[in-house]
């Protein structure tokens, strides 16, 4: 005899079975109440779902029909006694065998809306179903701040989803994330975000320019930078140069100027309570980025260093740059620290000089990013609330905050 264990076959198609629908308003003992109604007449459950909104309950039930003469009516007529002594409507239908295979390719599609309307849920569910996909579940994975809902899709692979799907989203006042389905979802992750604008409100370079006098200067920079007359070390070096002879103290400062995005810190903390990794890359500087590391509990931080003689920035920064390449080579480099494949990674930023990290990670996330980097990432996120990326990982806001309200800690 084999030791191992094997699984029931399922329902033979031509098996007659019989859908049992029951609806009416929510309360306590409805479930077993029909189960127990159920159970005087042998019958096996081969599927169960039940969903509740604003108080209203549908539960459904897919179970073998009695096999004795004449009992699948007794059982229709106690069914439907039973239903109306509880205050509740029953529908029943007759059929053969499970429910028929969902087809391949399986993805969840994360929409979210601030608000979600009934006109872009009905112009992303349309473009679902033109792809091929059919909806299989829908469920509310938060009501606030924005409204998040999952769609379970089958028939069409995730990256023929998201390339119908992404750049209508957009154009239908919606952000929309379709990853594939499977246990990789809840495997452990790592997450590598941006810094400047990502994690934090504030350019930290500019910061720093406050203090040295020249806003406008650093700016002039920034901006040549943008129109492409400067690449990025380039321009990272003409901005550093105006910092020369500015006191070392300032670091302190600016710390202290640094403004977090708004969900920041409960994206973090509910990573590292799920057990992920988490880590920062930036082209800003070390002085901040250090601080950030110990204040917010991350596993990794790296970004370029600011050299210091004499109590004063001297103008140059020294070792590696951290650029385009270098985020992308960091992820790399994190991911193996961490023992985490590159395909369960996630990247989050908003700059062109995040791209290489977005497209090396498995899944990339555009958080209120310019265009060109809204078209070249995974998904994208338009709401100024770092932890909707949570949404996207399956997780919701009852689980976050019930998880917050354990720790004694208020979210934010």
């Amino acid at each position: 005899m084999s030791d191992v264990s094997q699984s029931p076959a399922s329902v033979p198609s031509d098996t007659p079975t019989l859908l049992v629908k029951i609806f009416g308003k929510d309360r306590p003992g409805i479930t077993a109440g029909l189960f127990d109604t159920l159970a005087a007449y042998g019958v096996d459950v081969v599927d169960i779902e039940q969903v509740v909104t604003r108080g209203r309950m549908v539960l459904c039930a897919l179970v073998t029909a009695p096999t004795e003469r004449g009992a699948e009516g007794e059982l229709r007529a106690t069914v439907h006694t039973w239903a109306e002594a509880s205050r509740m409507q029953a529908e029943i239908i007759s059929g053969l065998g499970d429910n028929r295979p969902r087809g391949e390719g399986r993805s969840h599609v994360t929409v979210l809306g601030s608000p979600l309307t009934a006109e872009s849920t009905a112009a992303i569910t349309a473009l679902i179903t033109g792809a091929g996909g059919n909806i299989d579940r829908i469920f509310r994975l938060a009501k606030y701040p924005v409204t998040a809902v999952e769609f379970a899709v089958s028939g069409a692979e995730p990256a023929v989803l998201r390339s119908v799907l992404s750049p209508q989203a957009a154009a239908r006042g919606v952000d929309v994330a379709v990853v594939p389905a499977g246990l990789q979802r809840r495997a452990q992750r790592l997450v590598v975000m941006d810094v400047d604008s990502t994690v934090i409100q504030d350019e930290v370079i500019e910061l720093f320019a406050a203090h040295a006098g020249c806003e406008e200067e650093v700016a002039e920079v920034t901006a040549a930078a943008m129109r492409g007359e400067l690449d990025f070390e380039q321009s990272l070096h003409a901005r550093v140069a105006l910092l020369a002879g500015l006191d070392v103290s300032v670091v302190d400062k600016v710390r202290s100027e640094v403004r977090l995005t708004p969900g920041a810190r409960t994206l973090i903390r509910t990573l590292k309570r799920l057990g992920y990794q988490v880590g920062v890359v930036s082209g800003g500087f070390t002085q901040v980025t250090d601080d950030l590391k110990e204040r917010l509990g991350l596993d990794f931080a790296a970004a370029n260093t600011l050299e210091v003689a004499d109590g004063r920035f001297t103008g140059r920064v020294i070792g590696p740059i951290v650029d385009r390449a270098g985020k992308a080579r960091l992820l790399r480099s994190f991911a193996e620290q961490a023992g985490v494949p590159l395909s369960q990674t996630v990247a989050i930023g908003d700059g062109a000089n995040d791209l290489d990290m977005l497209n090396a990670a498995g899944l990339g996330v555009a958080f209120n990013a310019k265009p060109v980097v809204r078209q070249a990432a995974d998904t994208a996120v338009n709401v100024p609330f770092l932890d909707t990326v949570l949404y996207l990982l399956g997780i919701t806001r009852e689980e976050i905050e019930a998880a917050d309200e354990l720790d004694g800690v208020v979210t934010g």
